[in-house]
């Protein structure tokens, strides 16, 4: 069920008939506004319009109540306070074509810092209220505020979903000149070079901005001059109203091609009070009309898009790629907000993979009609989508509200999980499932009371772990404990070998200051050790750990001594397994990796550095702030010239731990079993001096590649697209900024390649990165700017934890990973199954409980799949949900790109039978992106002549085939993503309450 009141979907508002009576010279005058399209006239579309942020000066509820001097609606929310006869006349003005759904997502998504998957699922949650509200599906992708644009946003969130149309205003200024001079503002966008014409989407881009031009804004709130048409009266001005209209109608038509242009008639929380827009447009297009030189008329996007599609002479341009970097002039590159607010970004991230994973749980054991549920997280999930939410580009007080939603949607999905996992556990079905089960979200700071307990009796730590991908995984875990005498075993009975890592300074200070200030608890001892121990755990199934007190004779030959802290001495290479780090004792930095196996082999120089935020000066004012990316010069400055350095050695992981400065600290870890270095940071409080400069830290790796400028990164976790320093695919750049300019979104990763090797960096969160100079790659990890950048916020980037009254900058931890691999396909493959791994960890669960009376009552592994099955490696699950009526919602992703890869970046299958064990599908759908469609009877999509291109030509792609009914297996070409609607035949009455099947292991 949809919650009412948590969500924006964005609405045009369009009237069509003549609405106007009023007085002019004693005389009721009625103001025609029923006019249509003109051929033979330059037609002006009127589109009355109100973009609402959901939080950005102002929370959500701030906004929708009227805090702070406005009134905004936010639609769900005011529709659930409507009668049913309100209800009946807004349904009649969407049927007529009065009231035009653009967009339609619970939020207007970021394109930066989203992943594809929150951007699927915020958007499915608004167009599924729409359908079942209104029996309408959106035609038109209205993403008109956001600061730059995703080739993922113009094929996936456009064409894929089924929009005919994809309208924005933000695009770099020297870009829109060269589009004006070129009339090429409206194009052809094919962002997918896999998918290509089948999935391009006509976008038309605002001359400047989302607001009418000067003079023609009728805010209540505005001081305009108003249309006075009484010629008894002074100020009469409809000659000049109607020259001004003309002359802009000719400028417009001057930067685009036909004979329509589109006015956007409204900005940011207009239509407090319609009426003084509506009365002013009623008589611009009354007297513009009885004018004649051009036509006006009441439109919407897609009324618009149908009178351009209308004229088959036109030839569009091609646009590929994307819209990344903005700025909005010189020296202001938007490429600040990919890393502002690391913190929160980190949290909805985090949130995202839990989202999918808890879903999956409710699924499996049947989603309860009353009770917490998974819908909560969703709804708060949607919100943080948007272009000011997990951007960090809201002031403090709203970035703390998004917080405070997601948490409590957490909250209650935590309790949806505790009680899937106790009822999939327990063995017996028909006794109350009284399991208690604990989870640790804090445990990056080491905070887990549950397994820092003293191990009493026979009791032991039990930890269960959920694997939410489809493949069987083995993952390194880490807990924090006080005992260094324990023994971990699995579900099998078998002893695992363990390590134990000495708590660090670094983390005991985190955990000390933080639970403080986010928990509210004094933590007045933290953990002595990291129990280190490598799980095992079946694709989309779970397995139970034990760990206990050792004892008897013959025990201490499987329990290792904790290991201690040691000083590099002379050149040090550290790696268990077949990935080696070399480190120099000169300067206490990482200085080589190379692999045994592979042989792939770099010099590389990582080491921290920042650049000092821009404060501007009399010559540019600009300065750097949560939007704008502006160092004050092209120098980073190293945060230490020497870090020193403690190595930690062991059987199942090296660690060699940095401390750069008293607020930059690293540990690298290389794992036995892992090709790739996990770089755990911790950066904070960034100290600023006095005179307001801030600093942004970033991570750099300076290797002796030759890469020829080029390097490469994801779109919205999806795609890889190739970047070339100082350079865009559109136009000849005029370099301004040579650092900031160079900067691009990440939300999976970035690598670079010269002939022999690949050098691959992935990532925990969104944030911004580039290659500067040839052979480097950075990522900005952290900031602290001291000045607002103006562009609307009004607060300075300085984000702070406070304790007591006392406050102190904040402190950020995070991980990224890195991987060297010959050049080839070894790179591609782990970029996309461990992408796939960090963005969906094990999900963790304890309690403590006697061994033996646990495996006697409880099913300590099991698979909700065929245990004999796993989906294939490129092919990700990425929603498996059920909805109401009994309908699941199923969603299945190809990882790969077309010839990203020879072997992988195939047509794959998934067999739903083998997925689902024991069920019997009585009925599926192939649905549209957002499963408010069936595939097979979406509209067929708009046609379009592209320049340069034969009329009657067209790419074919690849596809997978339809869905055979009996066999049920689906084929997925590469980047294909398929949605599906399943109904399961009902269990019988006495299985009450009702119980999903699984296949058990003991």
């Amino acid at each position: 069920m949809v919650r009412p009141g948590l969500s924006l979907l964005i609405c045009v508002i369009v009237s069509v008939t003549c609405l106007s009576l009023e007085s002019v010279s004693g005389v009721y005058v009625k103001y025609g506004t029923e006019a249509r399209v003109v051929p033979d006239k330059l037609n002006v579309h009127l589109v009355p319009h109100s973009h609402d942020d959901v939080g950005w000066l102002k929370t959500v509820d701030q906004y929708y109540i009227g805090s702070n001097n406005s009134i905004q609606a936010f639609f769900t929310r005011w529709w659930g306070e409507q009668n049913s006869e309100t209800h009946e006349q807004v349904k009649k003005l969407v049927h007529s074509g009065q009231l035009e759904f653009v967009n339609g997502g619970w939020s207007m998504n970021d394109e930066a810092a989203c992943h594809y998957i929150d951007m699927i699922d915020q958007m499915t949650l608004g167009h599924r209220f729409i359908m079942q509200t209104f029996n309408i599906t959106p035609r038109a992708a209205w993403q008109i505020d956001p600061f730059g644009h995703s080739s993922v946003q113009a094929y996936l969130l456009g064409a894929e979903l089924g929009f005919d149309s994809l309208h924005f205003a933000r695009i770099d200024y020297q870009d829109r000149e060269k589009r004006k001079d070129e009339k090429s503002l409206q194009f052809i966008w094919r962002g997918s070079e896999t998918f290509g014409s089948s999935s391009q989407i006509f976008t038309n881009t605002f001359p400047v901005h989302y607001s009418p031009p000067t003079g023609f804004h009728y805010e209540i709130t505005d001081d305009y001059e108003p249309l006075q048409d009484d010629p008894r009266l002074g100020g009469f001005n409809i000659k000049d109203a109607v020259d001004d209209f003309v002359n802009a109608s000719r400028f417009y038509a001057n930067v685009t091609r036909g004979n329509h242009v589109m006015w956007t008639m409204g900005d940011d929380f207009q239509y407090q009070f319609a009426e003084s827009w509506f009365r002013q447009m009623d008589r611009l297009i009354h007297y513009v009309n009885k004018d004649g030189r051009v036509n006006a008329v009441y439109s919407t996007p897609s009324l618009y898009v149908d009178a351009k599609n209308a004229d088959n002479n036109i030839s569009w341009p091609l646009k590929t790629h994307d819209f990344f970097p903005y700025a909005d002039r010189d020296s202001a590159y938007w490429t600040g907000y990919f890393t502002s607010r690391p913190s929160f970004k980190r949290y909805v991230r985090s949130l995202s993979g839990y989202y999918l994973a808890a879903r999956q749980l409710e699924f499996l054991v049947g989603k309860k009609s009353g009770g917490p549920n998974t819908s909560s997280l969703g709804d708060a999930l949607g919100i943080a989508q948007h272009h000011d939410g997990v951007s960090g580009t809201a002031k403090q007080h709203v970035t703390n509200d998004y917080a405070k939603r997601l948490a409590i949607g957490a909250s209650e999905a935590e309790s949806v999980v505790n009680y899937a996992l106790s009822h999939l556990l327990n063995k017996a079905r028909t006794k109350p499932d009284n399991i208690s089960l604990i989870q640790c979200s804090s445990m990056n700071m080491s905070y887990c009371p549950v397994t820092e307990e003293t191990l009493s009796g026979q009791k032991s730590l039990i930890l269960v772990a959920y694997n939410s991908l489809a493949w069987n995984r083995t993952e390194v875990i880490r807990i924090p404990v006080n005992d260094a005498g324990l023994n971990v075993e699995d579900s099998s009975g078998k002893t695992l070998d363990a390590q134990y890592i000495p708590m660090d300074n670094v983390t005991s200070n985190l955990r000390s200051n933080y639970s403080k200030a986010y928990l509210g608890i004094s933590s007045q001892q933290t953990p002595k050790y990291w129990l280190v121990f490598k799980a095992t755990v079946p694709p989309l199934g779970w397995n139970t750990f034990f760990i206990s007190k050792a004892s008897g004779e013959g025990s201490n030959k499987n329990r290792p001594s904790p290991a201690t802290f040691s000083p590099m001495k002379g050149t040090t290479e550290i790696g268990p397994g077949n990935l080696k780090l070399v480190f120099s004792p000169d300067s206490g930095l990482l200085k080589q990796m190379h692999n045994s196996r592979s042989g792939a082999n770099i010099m590389v120089d990582q080491n921290y550095l920042w650049y000092a935020s821009n404060v501007g000066d009399s010559n540019n004012s600009q300065v750097s702030g949560a939007y704008i990316f502006r160092p004050n010069a092209s120098l980073a400055y190293a945060v230490s010239s020497k870090p020193e350095l403690q190595i930690v050695r062991g059987p199942l992981v090296d660690e060699v731990h940095q401390q750069f400065s008293p607020w930059v600290s690293q540990v690298i870890r290389v794992y036995k079993d892992k090709e790739h270095a996990e770089f755990e940071y911790t950066i904070g409080p960034i100290p600023v001096s006095r005179d307001y400069v801030g600093k942004e830290v970033i991570t750099r790796m300076v290797t002796n590649m030759s890469t020829d400028k080029t390097f490469y990164t994801d779109s919205n976790g999806r795609d890889f697209l190739k970047r070339v320093r100082d350079n865009r695919t559109d136009w000849v750049l005029k370099v301004n900024e040579p650092i900031a300019g160079n900067y691009y979104p990440l939300n999976l990763g970035i690598y670079t390649k010269d002939k022999k090797v690949e050098l691959s960096v992935l990532v925990d969160r969104a944030t911004g990165g580039g290659s500067i100079k040839d052979g480097e790659l950075e990522l900005m990890l952290h900031r602290r700017t001291c000045m607002d950048d103006s562009r609307g916020v009004e607060e300075s980037l300085e984000e702070t934890v406070c304790i007591n009254g006392t406050c102190t900058g904040l402190t950020v931890r995070g991980n990224y990973y890195v991987s060297i691999n010959p050049v080839g396909g070894e790179g591609v493959r782990w970029r996309r199954g461990t992408g796939q791994e960090i963005y969906t960890p094990l999900l963790m669960a304890f309690t403590h409980e006697n061994k033996e009376k646990w495996k006697g009552s409880n099913s300590v592994k099991g698979n909700a799949m065929d245990p004999l099955y796993a989906f294939p490696p490129n092919v990700a699950l990425i929603t498996l949900q059920e909805l109401d009526l009994g309908n699941v919602l199923l969603r299945l992703a190809h990882l790969y790109e077309a010839g990203e890869e020879s072997e992988y970046s195939k047509v794959a299958k998934v067999e739903l039978k083998k997925l689902f064990p024991g069920k019997t599908i009585k009925g599926v759908k192939e649905m549209s992106l957002a499963a408010t469609q069936e595939k097979a009877k979406m509209k067929e999509k708009m046609k379009w002549k592209v320049e340069g291109e034969e009329s009657k030509s067209s790419s074919h792609t690849q596809k997978g085939g339809p869905l055979d009914s009996s066999a049920l297996v689906v084929e997925l070409s590469p980047m294909e993503i398929r949605t599906f609607l399943l109904h399961f035949s009902q269990k019988p009455a006495k299985q009450q309450p009702r119980r999903r099947k699984f296949i058990l292991g003991f």
